[in-house]
């Protein structure tokens, strides 16, 4: 495992900032392990639904972890407003950083992870392969 901790900038698109990480890097597979910082605008989609919401104001990250692999990242993540009301399901493209987002992210050259059709959950799950 190599630890990879970055700072992604205000406008930064956090799903899409993630997802570019394994390009760069030449990886295969990671696991985002932490995160703190804060969005100006979160699209989260909740459990159960189609369909993103889209939250806009001052918010904290309270927690954000997941995988990256080529095929897309699944994230999960949790946020509070301004009046401490917190929020959480999977990261959408479009949550934009506020002031910053400090990241921990693993890489993990031993792997490689894919997602296909799991016909026991009706979604695209990860599959992971040691290399």
């Amino acid at each position: 495992m190599h630890a990879l901790p970055l700072r992604l900038a205000p406008q930064q698109d956090l799903r899409a900032a993630l997802e570019g990480l394994l390009v760069q890097h030449g990886a295969t597979a990671a696991f985002v392990l932490q995160a703190i910082g804060s969005l100006s605008v979160a699209r989260i989609r909740f459990a159960g639904l189609a369909q993103a919401t889209e939250l806009r104001g001052d918010m904290e990250i309270l927690t954000l972890a997941g995988t990256l692999s080529p095929d897309g990242a699944h994230l999960h993540i949790s946020v509070a407003d301004a009046h401490g009301s917190v929020t959480g399901g999977h990261v959408e493209h479009g949550c934009i950083v506020r002031t910053t987002a400090e990241i921990l992210v693993a890489l993990l050259p031993e792997h490689d992870f894919s997602r296909a059709p799991d016909p026991a959950s009706g979604f695209k799950e990860l599959l992971v392969r040691s290399r």
